[in-house]
This record gives C-alpha cells, sequence and structure tokens, in this order.
C-alpha cells in the first residue's frame, strides 16, 4: 500500500513505503498516532499537522514550518524532540504480560498506598479521563502556588502549549492518585506533589499502619489451623467456663438468627438492651461461623467504640472468653492512639476507637483489609461517628463484599435502619432485674434533707438566668417549668410532707448539683439498703472532685469496708480499669463516674445508682463564633440508660436529682454532636479524605449541621490559610488536617517547629487544647495549695505563663503537683519570673 505525502506538495515530493514520517495518512510507525503525525498535508483530502501548516504542504523534513519565526521556532523544537524521545522510549520499552487476577491485585494494592497524598481524589472513571480533562489536572502542576492568587496570563499560555509527553504524565499522575473516593464529581484539589515528595510522603509505614491495611487473602493452611485451634479450645476448663456464662447471655439464644442475617443482609441494625452481651458476642459469632465453615482467614472484623475504656475493656472480656491473652497474634486485640494489642492479621477480631478508624480510611480509602465493620454505640451520636455513617453509606456502593453491623441500644433504632435504605433490624432483650425508680420529691422525704442555704431559691425565682445568655430553646423550657410549677406543688400535697414541697423549691438550681444531699443519700443507703456497688453519674470533674472530697472527710467512708473509686476521661486508662474488679465480700464500691459509664462500659456489681441530672455539653454560637461546655438537663435517653445500669445481679434502684415535673419536660434525646459543636476540624477531615464538597457530603449526614455553620467553619480555615477560596486543602491545611488538634492549635505548633521554640508552644498548646491544665489531683490537695502559694497571684494570666511550671519542674527532676500533664516535680517558680499561672 503506498503512502501519500500530502498531495506532493513538499519538496520530497512522494516517499512511498516509508510510513509513519511527517504528513502521511496512513502511517505504520508508533508515532502515527500522535497529534503532530496524524493525517498528511493540505492536499489529498488530508488534515495539516498541528506543527506543520504550510500552504505548500509543509517544510522540510526535521525542520519547522518556514511561516515561524522567533520563540516559536524553538518551542517547535522543545515539541518535536519530546515526542521523538517518547517514540524511541515506546520502542525499548520492555512488555509485561499478567493474567487478570494478579492486575487486578496489584491495582488495588496501589491505590490502598496512594491516598496518604494531598493530591486530586477520582474514581474509577476518571482513571481513563480525556486529554482536555488531564490538561486541566495539568494546570494545577505548573508550580502555581497557593498563596499567590490566581496564575499570571504567562503561566495559563504555558499551560496551554502542554506537549503529548507532558499530557500522558499527567494522566499517569491522576491514575496513581486515583482513590475510590465517596464524591465522584470533585474537582481536582489545587496543588500536586512532584514526584519526589511522593516518593518521600510513600515511606514505609509504622507496624499498626501495615497491619490495618493489610488486604485479606484466603490461606488454606490458616483456615485448618484455625479450625483445630478452635476444637481444641471446647476441651479448654477456662473457654469451658466462660461458654457457660455466655450461654446465659440473651444475645446467645438468638446467635443462629443473628449469624443468618449478617450473611443475608449488607447491613444490619441490631439493637438491644444494656447487658444483652451484643457488644462482646456478635464479633465472635461472626468470626466462628466463618472458622467453623472452613474459610476463617477470610474473616476480618473490627468493631468501633467511643471511648477508649470500652475499645480495652470490651477486647479483654472476649479474649477471656476465648481463653486467650489479648493481643499478641491471638484472635482479638485493641488499639486505641499510642496504645494497641495487635491480634494476628486474618480470623481476628479488633477493637479499636473511631478515629483509627478514619485515620485507617486515608491509607484504605476502600477498607479492603476488613470484611465486617461492626459501628458500636452509635445512638450516642458523636461528630465521628456520625461522619462514619456516612462514609460507609457510600462505600457499600462500591464494595459489594463488605458488611456492616450498626449496634445501638433499644433508642430509635428504626432512624439508623431508615438511614441505610430500611435495612433489617434485630432486637435483642436486656438481662436485667426489675429496677425501682425514685424522683428529687421522694429522696428529700426519704432522707429528710433540707437545703443549708436559705437563698436557694430556682433560677426562675432570682430573675431569669441572672442575665447570663442562653439558647431559646432552654429559655422556653424554663418559661413552661415556671408557669407549671405552682400546679405541680398542689399535685404533691397530699403526698409529700410541707417540708418535702418547700425543699424542693430550693433545690432546682440551673447550674449546681447539691452534693451535700448526695451524701446523704448515699448514706441512706450504706445504713438502711442492702449490699450492691453504688453508681454516682455527675457531670464533671470538678463535681467528682468535690463528692470524693465530701466522702473521704466521713469518718464512716474513710474505713476498709469502702472502695471510692472516681471515674473520668482525665484518669489514665490503668486507673479506669479499677471498676471492673469486684472488692471483696463486706467491702461496698462506690464508683463516681461521668456519662462514661451509661453505655460504653458495664460494671455489673452496680444495684443502686444515684443520677445527678446533668450532663455536660459543648454548644457553639454561631453568632458569636464561640464554643462553650455547660451542664446540661439530660435527656430522657440518658435517664433510661442510667437506670439500666442497676439490677445486673439483683433488683436495682434508681435515683434521679429531679422532679416529676423536670421530668416532664426532658428532651427526648441529645442534639447530636454535629449540630452544636464547631466544625473546624471535621471540615478538615473530609477535605484530607477527598470527600469532595463539605457542605454537600455533610447534607448526607443522619442530622445536618446548620448551613450557617458550615459556612462559618470554611471561612474560619480560609482566614487561617488552611483552605483556599475554591475550597481545597492548602501544604497548611494538609499538615492541619493530621495533627489531631484544633486547626488553631495545629498552626501555632507548626509556627513553633519553625521557630525554634517548640518546647514551650507544646505546653502551651497542650495546656489551650485539654481542658483546664490546673486541676486539684485526689489525695494531694495540701500538696498542690502549697505549690500555688509559692507562686504569686497575678489577676490576669498570659499563654506564656503557662509553660513556667513545667520548665521548672525538668529543671528539678520531679513532679509538679496540680499540673496536669508534668512529668516534674514540686518545685518553686522560676525567680526570674515575677508571675506565676494560678486558677
Amino acid at each position: 500500500m503506498s503512502h501519500e505525502y500530502g498531495g506532493g506538495g513538499g519538496r520530497r515530493g512522494r516517499r512511498g513505503g516509508r510510513g509513519g514520517g511527517r504528513g502521511y495518512r496512513d502511517g505504520s510507525r508508533d508515532g502515527s498516532r500522535e497529534r503532530w503525525d496524524r493525517g498528511g498535508g493540505r492536499g489529498s483530502g488530508g488534515q495539516s499537522s498541528d506543527f506543520d501548516q504550510d500552504p505548500g504542504g509543509g517544510g522540510q523534513r526535521d525542520r519547522p514550518p518556514p511561516h515561524l519565526k522567533g520563540r516559536d521556532i524553538g518551542m517547535w523544537y522543545a515539541r518535536y524532540g519530546a515526542v521523538r524521545r517518547k517514540q524511541a522510549d515506546r520502542r525499548s520499552r520492555p512488555v509485561v504480560q499478567m493474567d487478570a487476577a494478579r492486575e487486578q491485585h496489584i491495582t488495588k494494592l496501589l491505590n490502598s498506598v496512594q491516598n496518604d497524598q494531598p493530591g486530586p481524589a477520582r474514581d474509577c472513571r476518571d482513571a481513563g479521563a480525556s486529554t482536555s480533562d488531564s490538561w486541566r489536572s495539568a494546570a494545577n502542576s505548573s508550580g502555581h502556588c497557593y498563596f499567590d492568587g490566581e496564575a499570571s496570563e504567562e503561566d495559563k499560555k504555558k499551560i496551554e502549549f502542554k506537549s503529548e509527553e507532558e499530557e500522558e504524565e499527567v494522566t499517569h499522575k491522576s491514575q496513581r492518585y486515583f482513590s475510590p473516593a465517596v464524591v465522584k464529581d470533585e474537582a481536582p484539589d489545587a496543588w500536586d506533589k512532584d514526584d519526589q515528595q511522593e516518593k518521600e510522603s510513600l515511606k514505609k509505614k509504622d507496624k499498626e499502619l501495615e497491619f490495618l491495611c493489610q488486604e485479606v487473602v484466603r490461606d488454606s493452611s490458616l483456615d485448618e489451623r484455625l479450625q483445630r485451634d478452635l476444637q481444641s479450645k471446647k476441651s479448654d476448663p477456662k473457654y469451658k467456663e466462660m461458654l457457660k456464662f455466655r450461654e446465659k447471655l440473651p444475645s446467645y439464644n438468638k446467635k443462629e438468627e443473628l449469624v443468618q442475617l449478617i450473611n443475608s443482609s449488607r447491613v444490619l441494625v441490631v439493637s438491644g438492651e444494656t447487658g444483652c452481651g451484643k457488644t462482646t458476642q456478635v464479633t465472635q459469632f461472626i468470626l466462628d461461623d466463618y472458622i467453623n465453615r472452613g474459610v476463617g482467614s477470610m474473616c476480618r472484623v473490627v468493631c468501633t467504640q467511643p471511648r477508649r475504656i470500652s475499645a480495652i475493656s470490651v477486647a479483654e472480656r472476649v479474649s477471656a472468653e476465648r481463653a486467650e491473652s489479648v493481643g499478641n497474634g491471638n484472635s482479638c486485640g485493641y488499639q486505641i492512639r499510642l496504645q494497641s494489642r495487635l491480634p494476628r492479621r486474618q480470623g481476628s477480631v479488633l477493637y479499636c476507637t473511631t478515629g483509627i478508624i478514619l485515620q485507617w480510611l486515608r491509607s484504605d480509602p476502600m477498607l479492603s483489609s476488613i470484611s465486617h465493620l461492626v459501628l458500636d454505640e452509635i445512638h450516642e451520636r458523636n461528630l465521628q461517628s456520625d461522619v462514619l455513617l456516612v462514609i460507609v453509606k457510600e462505600l457499600l456502593n462500591l464494595r459489594d463484599d463488605l458488611k456492616v453491623i450498626l449496634m445501638s441500644a433499644t433508642l430509635n433504632a428504626e432512624k439508623f435502619s431508615k438511614f441505610f435504605d430500611n435495612c433489617p433490624v434485630i432486637h435483642i432483650p436486656g438481662l436485667t432485674f426489675p429496677v425501682e425508680e425514685f424522683l428529687l420529691e421522694d429522696i428529700v422525704e426519704m432522707t429528710s434533707y433540707r437545703p443549708k442555704n436559705s437563698d436557694r431559691r430556682p433560677s426562675w425565682k432570682k430573675g431569669f438566668m441572672q442575665g447570663h445568655q442562653s439558647r431559646p430553646e432552654k429559655e422556653e423550657k424554663e418559661a413552661e417549668y415556671k408557669e407549671s410549677w405552682p400546679c405541680y406543688a398542689r399535685t404533691l400535697q397530699d403526698r409529700y410532707s410541707d417540708h418535702t414541697i418547700e425543699a424542693l423549691e430550693m433545690f432546682d438550681n440551673d447550674d449546681k448539683i447539691d452534693l451535700e444531699l448526695i451524701l446523704a443519700l448515699i448514706r441512706h443507703i450504706v445504713l438502711k439498703e442492702e449490699e450492691g456497688a453504688i453508681l454516682v453519674f455527675l457531670p464533671g470533674w470538678s463535681d467528682i472532685s468535690s463528692l470524693n472530697d465530701l466522702l473521704t472527710a466521713q469518718q464512716m467512708f474513710r474505713s476498709d469496708r469502702f472502695v471510692i473509686i472516681p471515674l473520668h476521661s482525665l484518669m489514665p486508662t490503668v486507673n479506669q480499669t479499677m471498676v471492673f474488679k469486684r472488692p471483696p465480700p463486706g467491702v461496698r464500691k462506690i464508683v463516681i463516674a461521668t456519662n462514661i459509664a451509661e453505655t460504653s462500659i458495664t460494671i455489673d456489681d452496680v444495684v443502686y445508682v444515684i443520677d445527678g441530672g446533668k450532663i455536660k455539653e459543648t454548644h457553639f454560637d454561631t453568632n458569636n463564633n464561640i464554643s462553650t461546655m455547660t451542664s446540661e438537663w439530660v435527656s430522657l435517653a440518658n435517664a433510661k440508660q442510667r437506670k439500666g445500669r442497676a439490677g445486673r445481679v439483683c433488683p436495682g434502684k434508681c435515683y434521679h436529682l429531679y422532679n416529676g415535673l423536670r421530668a416532664s419536660l426532658l428532651d427526648a434525646y441529645q442534639l447530636p454532636e454535629i449540630m452544636r459543636t464547631p466544625l473546624e476540624e471535621l471540615c478538615l477531615q473530609i477535605k484530607i479524605l477527598k470527600l469532595g464538597s463539605i457542605a454537600q457530603f455533610l447534607e448526607k449526614a443522619l442530622d445536618p449541621p446548620t448551613e450557617k455553620a458550615v459556612n462559618l467553619a470554611i471561612k474560619n480555615l480560609i482566614d487561617l490559610n488552611a483552605l483556599d477560596h475554591s475550597e481545597n486543602l492548602t501544604a497548611l491545611g494538609f499538615h492541619l488536617a493530621r495533627l489531631p488538634v484544633e486547626p488553631h492549635i495545629g498552626k501555632l505548633i507548626l509556627f513553633g517547629a519553625l521557630l525554634g521554640c517548640l518546647d514551650p508552644v507544646f505546653t502551651i498548646a497542650a495546656s489551650l487544647s485539654f481542658k483546664d491544665p490546673f486541676f486539684i489531683p485526689l489525695g494531694k490537695e495540701k500538696m498542690a495549695d502549697m505549690r500555688r502559694r509559692v507562686c504569686p497571684e497575678t489577676p490576669r494570666v498570659t499563654i506564656s505563663l503557662l509553660s513556667t511550671p513545667f520548665r521548672a519542674g525538668r529543671k528539678r527532676n520531679s513532679v509538679v503537683p496540680g499540673v496536669r500533664g508534668s512529668t516534674a516535680g514540686t518545685t518553686s517558680c522560676p525567680p526570674t519570673h515575677s508571675r506565676c499561672c494560678t486558677t
């Protein structure tokens, strides 16, 4: 077949048989597909070359067209050379052939390691993007800086003159950056990393991250070994003893039904009463079913917990039930921040906090290493759980083999089912004895208690809230309470004494809990009720510490017949685990806790519950851009959960420190955290996980935050230079998103590192981000007071002073009592400093 050279208009005329040359209509060389090699000259119906548009059929071979001049000639040679180099590279490039299964495995492996990059997120449809789409991506890697504003006209021209080689490189990059993101129409981020930066950020992960990202592949020898191990356990005395206890749990009676529903459904909601055993048993049912079917190596169950203590305690319990030690390559383990005891990679159950899964998604966006994802305690509606629900719902569209189990208390389970397209729901009854409830009027009547302060009137009788700001819905509740109180007081006259009714009017202070009343109630329980542990719910550390002081000041509670255990998230994990140990006979345990003991943990020897009626909540004022933490009345759901903590081993009693009128005005549920907290950290997580537009993503939440709150968060991040005006992560924003702190605190840390003052900045950042850095340790009050007297008081505290006790303590290599987080010791303030931090 002959080949025409542009109709013979060129100097060389006709060069049949060589093919692939400039202007050939049917070239056979590889380069014939290139844009500047397509078609012939202006003769014979061929199309003119992009580089050779001379009316006479083009210039000489390997030379630019004669009409080009100056800079255009240089650019022609540059593009010509690039294409020639690519042709030579193609001819010398080795060819590798592999089967489809291996190719798919390698593709998944590459996708699992790329998501740590701040590059653009794309779905599989983008992998084969058109040249024009690749060109638009190339504009973002042109060297234009995030902080420079719009690109200059010269830069735009440079972008327009990309060669075919550069276009292919951009497309190749986009495929490397491919991530199965939830939002598929997201525009590429406005910046990209060069190859060297990519290599640096793809360094070997630590041991835990490697464990998390291991893809599940069937191992026949492991399947057989797991079957043998499970069979041998059935003759183990410890396993048999634990199995007898497990068989008594209500969840065990639902084992077959649970396994069948999990295997036949992609999503299942498990609703269970307190103490039914759903948290410890469901994961074991899944694992044992896979092992018995001979595919144990294909099972990897991950169960999220809202708190560190629950992840640890549940993992330890499950390991004990399986006659194993927790972690150490056995079947069950846990992972929380800064601490882990990991199980084997396949055929295992891992309990972890919700934050671990969100971090996991950065490296493995498909969660390809998980066969079953169990989301526990989802009714608590914390920020991370609500975000994870949205991600998992979208992930189910990309993974047909993923099983999702949502576990909740009996509260609002149908709402979660509806969110996941009316998925099946199974209810497990609880294993509890009857619990008798008492309200404030009953408590005052039985203890004959009267408040000491005669001026303790309800807040509405002293002038509502005394001028303090309050949320509108809270004001409405208080106004309704004020109007209804006289009528309610009359209904009490026939059942309670005048003393009790008079005391009730003095109790309803909106800000404080009467700890003296709790002390009187504990004495009443100790003296007149049967044996059993007492669990007291208080809103925060200040109340816990004060009640602990009141109890230890009484001669009665200083004896060996009582064990008083404070339980708070500020306490070390080792101290928290003490609440699960049963005391010796004749010793009564008194646990003083926050809502951490509501659902996340189960103290099985509790018989008496004292519900303080308050809970600490964070509320965000979008008008003033201020976040506050205040004590609020509990919801009916909270009250029900607290009641359920009693009666685990025998009939129990629950004492609520609010009257019947207040109980009738309680909200059904707490407001979800996503609707009452600042959203800056969440927005950064959405961007680093490449989940698309922030507003569009949050609209998919179970209860979306207000548009005003979302816009304010985005504005704050733009002002912080964490996002650009197109809502893309900047270099600073990428680093802030990887720090587990509030963005402003993260920027403080980064600038401290840049300016060489990291040590004091770390101290200040920790102090500012973790509540009050000064507190009074239980049992060390006198030592803390002595230290504070050494430091002269000052009317105000500057942030630079926060690091003073830490620096001084380190010099003496001793501990500073009263300063949280310090590793140093009793010390005096530095002589060069005239002031010292005080509370």
